[in-house]
């Protein structure tokens, strides 16, 4: 075949494989991630059939790492992070450090030398910040109190392995690789040296990148932006991606993952943020595709066969030991059970950054071929599992919340207290109870407070409690779906019950509490499925709202009145009034 065609053919059998596996394993409810890496596979050259060229694979896959890491900087928040430091900073130290150090000396017992360790341990400690998205989009959670700790908890690995390609290549000759910077393994003090240069030039860059690039590069996009040009935005963007990441690489000697990475901070707190992150996706998740795909090539599936007890352990390591580390670190720092059990899930699985370090480690000498295929094949497995291991939480939570003396014991906490303002009475009652006070909950407040109606919040992110303490609303910390929350709120002497959280299982449970409690309590839920929503009203629930459902109804109501259709016809047909409402108002006029 010409030499011209090599890069269509690695290009067109690439996709197409992809999509076809993709697709499938998105019917089956699982990440399209496992279709790619089994696409690279089957044109790999481990398996019979066509072979695509795994050199100009692992050129494009370059790219794609550089798009990949660009979009993570470009989502990074420092504000996010921020926000759940408490936990996410020391946890996701702390779970690294475990995880590193069982896979590290799996590795020795193994025979690997100390290097080698090294590198799977930390490929095993690294979970996939695309999953884990994934799968908390799915299930409506990414913006509760557990979804923002596990993506903080993300943030601070991503950091770590961020830190961890600067160091490798530094490092390598001493740890029994090849290094650029030495030949051979060298003195303690020459590798301080040395590793103090390479700290020295990534802070360089870091500083050049944050000070001078925050300034430059978004000034130079807001010109782009005015020439009105689609195409020469995208383009710019891609200039800023690829152009800092290679001239990280040849000025400063860090890798282009990290120069693509802090490409994307330099944008990530300007207003062209979304455009960018917009703009350059197709591409971004083009390549990240290609990448995914020149991993799987890399694999030989026949380690499943030669050695299955090691592959098991592999995969002991990261589902078990990964989630164990973090519900054991989670409970420590005293945080409700279902906050443990939804961090410790997303991190039950490992993804790009292992393979990026896996790469890393190759390129260097440091990891055997036998450790890429073992990552490799704990990272499909492990992935495959993740979406089984999410559901099974609604039940364990369950379980659990059946024994309350086993969950206090293990949350470490004092029994749930509400804390009232000094100038409150402690018998609170016909009051409402108000469950999450994030963007819904943290509406209704204020309004209730403007009116002088007596309300109870009931909150499980720490920082919200913390933060409402201050302001003197009336709290109580905890889960809502324990019986004890519930009662310290005085649901018994409660008027209504509001549930603003977005957990549909949730909801349920709280619900049959609240109403063994209180039978006649009157409820508002809110809900974001059509199913919910029915098996709600069959309930009983007072009022069940359906975000997707008021907004059409509002956007209908406006373009009926714009229209010309009178007021009141207009909030009939748009089904914000009924028409006996509407008869009694008329009646009253």
């Amino acid at each position: 075949m010409p030499h011209q065609t090599t890069l269509i053919v690695m290009i067109t059998a690439a996709f197409v494989v992809a999509f076809a596996l993709g697709f499938v394993a998105a019917k089956l409810r699982l990440p399209p991630l496992i279709g790619y890496l089994l696409a690279g596979i089957l044109i790999g050259p481990h398996t019979p059939g066509f072979v695509a060229d795994t050199a100009l694979a692992g050129s494009l896959a370059e790219i794609g790492v550089i798009l990949l890491m660009f979009g993570v900087g470009l989502h990074f928040s420092v504000k996010d992070l921020a926000a759940v430091r408490r936990i996410a900073i020391p946890g996701a130290l702390a779970q690294i450090a475990t995880t590193t150090l069982i896979g590290a000396l799996l590795a020795r017992f193994w025979g690997w030398n100390v290097g080698a360790a090294l590198v799977f341990g930390l490929s095993l400690a690294v979970a996939s910040t695309v999953v884990l998205l994934r799968v908390l989009e799915d299930r409506n959670g990414l913006y509760t109190p557990e979804g923002r700790i596990a993506v903080g908890w993300l943030i601070v690995q991503d950091l770590v392995a961020v830190l961890a390609l600067v160091l490798l290549p530094a490092l390598a000759a001493s740890l029994g690789g090849v290094s650029p910077a030495a030949a051979a393994p060298v003195g303690a003090l020459h590798l301080l040296g040395v590793l103090g240069f390479t700290l020295a030039k990534a802070a360089l860059f870091v500083a050049l990148a944050l000070v001078v690039g925050r300034r430059v590069v978004p000034w130079m996009l807001m010109q782009v932006v005015r020439t009105d040009s689609r195409e020469l935005f995208t383009l710019a963007v891609l200039a800023v991606a690829l152009g800092i990441a290679y001239g990280s690489a040849a000025l400063f000697d860090v890798s282009l993952a990290l120069g693509a990475f802090f490409a994307g901070v330099i944008l990530s707190e300007s207003q062209l943020s979304h455009k960018a992150g917009e703009d350059s996706l197709p591409l971004q998740d083009a390549f990240a595709v290609l990448f995914f795909v020149s991993v799987g090539m890399l694999f030989d599936p026949m380690i499943l066969w030669r050695q299955p007890l090691a592959v098991a352990a592999v995969l002991l390591v990261i589902v078990v030991g990964n989630s164990l580390a973090a519900l054991v670190i989670a409970l420590l720092f005293r945080y409700p059970v279902r906050t443990a059990l939804t961090v410790s899930a997303g991190l039950g699985q490992i993804g790009e950054f292992s393979f990026i370090l896996v790469g890393l480690g190759l390129t260097l000498g440091l990891l055997p071929t036998e450790g890429r295929d073992l990552i490799l094949a704990g990272a499909l497995l492990s992935i495959t599992l993740n979406p089984l291991v999410f559901a099974g939480i609604p039940t364990i939570h369950s379980a659990l919340a059946s024994r309350p003396r086993l969950v206090a014991r293990l949350e470490r906490a004092l029994p749930p207290r509400l804390v009232l303002p000094a100038t409150a009475s402690p018998l609170i009652s016909d009051h409402a109870v108000i469950i999450g006070h994030g963007r819904v909950g943290g509406a209704l407040t204020p309004l209730l407070k403007q009116e002088g109606l007596l309300f109870v919040v009931i909150e499980r992110d720490r920082g919200l409690f913390e933060a409402l303490q201050k302001r003197r609303v009336p709290a109580v910390f905890g889960d809502a779906t324990a019986r004890g929350v519930l009662e310290a709120a005085r649901v018994a002497n409660a008027r209504l019950l509001i549930v603003a959280l977005p957990d549909g299982f949730q909801a349920r449970r709280i619900l049959e509490i609240a109403h063994k409690l209180n039978p006649r309590i009157d409820t508002v839920v809110r809900t974001h499925s059509e199913a919910e929503l029915a098996y709600l009203k069959r309930q009983g629930v007072g009022l069940v709202v359906m975000g997707e459902v008021e907004l059409a109804r509002g956007m209908t109501e406006y373009v009926l009145r714009g229209f010309g259709v009178p007021p009141a016809r207009a909030r009939l047909l748009a089904g914000r009034e009924s028409e006996s409402a509407l008869a009694a108002q008329a009646e009253r006029q």
